[in-house]
């Protein structure tokens, strides 16, 4: 979503780089460049008015800074401007002390607040919490069927009742009282802004279930009218937080940099992609890391460390520093890989990613070919690949669709590795939680590092990317 806005700040930086100083009219040309960089983003002109006055003043009063260089001074600052304008701080979920706690979602039609509601359940339920939701959009034809299925699909229960939503809403608070549920959340019709009535409505929904939370629903790609619609809502509901669905789509984040300071409220969740497991509490320090191409290695390591068990991470990366690990392994490994999500958000994460690389459009299927490969050899060949020759090349590329020279290069190149890692494992290196002379290693990430990612230590790089020149690449299939 922010790649444009992400290459025009990086070519900021880059222009800068190797200043002796700051100079005011250094500050004037960046000031121009961000100005336009947040414009074409479709940022509100009030808030990019508000946030370069901002950034005038600390780089006007940086200029003397001698710790950093200029193009490490125009980072931190406006790094600090982009983490407030997506709201500062991670928006942390408090509970009721007298269950349940009651989270009531509101937004426009077609700003995918169902869906949010059924994911924001799964979330809750990741936490160890008990989820009920409850269908009040009896304005959507099939919208309670919607909701049930989706229910049905995180084994979370719904409540609705046909009649007057506002009534729904107070005996759906009952029933999660009498179940011993200890979240409700609360699927409300969407609505235009300026409709009346239908803002009436979610206002007595709101006076009859005092929800704890309630989340705006916006939908990323609406831009600059976000603005206007968060407003309108937060008169009527004073919002808690803004659940931003649609932040894999193509738009220019306009509306996620606009939001918080509009209305002074932080962007709590982010829906990136269909699928309900695509859903992630929103750390506006670590997309402001983003966006300045600096990389989220903290999102990284969670989604690892929610793909990877622990126990079979550990055991794999002990076999890697013991020369031990086999094709089998990391074929297991890619697998977990894939459970993370799609290969191009997860390089989009990673720090010092290439421009090219990190924008590029990955599919998983650009995994397809090696496991076709490891699949086509025998059990022996995977634990002994130095056992493949001539004719098994031969066959193995046969049986995979793939060609000779493909098998050569994983072969080799994972053969590479395996001596790579066993140097690191005999001089140390690699083991984060050494015990005497056979340390256990620490976790997936950092140390062990992720496997099948480029440049990440001790794994190999990521099988058919363009341009991965990392130690241990596999090169793209043809």
């Amino acid at each position: 979503m922010f790649d444009s806005l992400s290459s025009r700040l990086e070519g900021i930086v880059r222009r800068l780089r190797g200043k002796g100083r700051l100079t005011e009219a250094d500050v004037d040309e960046m000031l121009k460049e961000i100005r336009t960089a947040l414009l074409e983003a479709d940022v509100n002109v009030g808030v990019v008015r508000n946030v370069t006055a901002r950034i005038r003043e600390q780089a006007i009063g940086a200029r003397l800074s001698e710790a950093l260089d200029p193009s490490q001074q125009v980072i931190k600052i406006v790094n600090s401007e982009l983490t407030n304008m997506l709201g500062g701080e991670t928006l942390k979920i408090t509970y009721a002390g007298r269950p349940p706690t009651v989270v009531l979602m509101a937004g426009l039609q077609g700003s995918g607040k169902t869906t949010n509601s059924a994911k924001l359940a799964r979330w809750f339920k990741s936490q160890g919490r008990q989820p009920l939701l409850v269908g009040a959009d009896l304005q959507r034809p099939a919208a309670v069927e919607q909701l049930r299925t989706l229910g049905r699909q995180i084994d979370v229960p719904v409540f609705s009742e046909p009649g007057d939503p506002v009534a729904t809403a107070k005996r759906g608070l009952d029933e999660a009282r009498r179940l011993g549920k200890d979240i409700l959340i609360v699927d409300t019709a969407g609505r235009l802004s300026i409709d009346t009535e239908m803002m009436d409505q979610v206002r007595r929904i709101s006076e009859v279930t005092e929800p704890h939370y309630t989340f705006l629903v916006i939908d990323a790609m609406t831009g600059q009218d976000a603005v206007g619609v968060a407003e309108s809502f937060h008169h009527t509901l004073e919002i808690d937080g803004v659940i931003m669905s649609k932040l894999d789509g193509d738009a220019r984040g306009g509306a996620a940099l606009s939001v918080k300071e509009v209305i002074g409220r932080p962007i709590a969740f982010a829906s990136t992609g269909e699928k309900l497991t695509e859903f992630e509490q929103f750390h506006p320090d670590r997309m402001a890391s983003r966006i300045l191409g600096m990389g989220d290695v903290l999102t990284l390591i969670e989604q690892a460390e929610q793909a990877f068990e622990k126990d079979q991470a550990e055991k794999a990366a002990e076999k890697m520093l013991e020369g031990e690990f086999t094709l089998d392994d990391f074929l297991e490994q890619m697998q977990s890989l894939k459970k993370m999500g799609p290969l191009s958000g997860l390089l989009g994460m990673m720090p010092g990613m290439p421009k090219e690389l990190k924008g590029a459009q990955i599919d998983d299927d650009a995994l397809k070919p090696v496991e076709a490969i490891i699949h086509s050899m025998t059990p022996l060949e995977r634990r002994k690949p130095e056992l493949i020759n001539g004719s098994r090349r031969t066959r193995i590329a046969n049986g995979s669709g793939t060609t000779v020279g493909d098998v050569n290069r994983l072969v080799k190149q994972f053969q590479d590795m395996q001596k790579m890692m066993k140097r690191m494992g005999a001089s140390g290196l690699g083991r984060p939680g050494k015990k005497g002379k056979k340390g256990k290693p620490g976790r997936a990430m950092p140390g062990g590092g992720l496997p099948g990612m480029p440049g990440m230590p001790g794994m190999p790089g990521m099988p058919g990317l363009p341009g991965s020149g990392s130690p241990g690449g596999f090169p793209p299939f043809n």
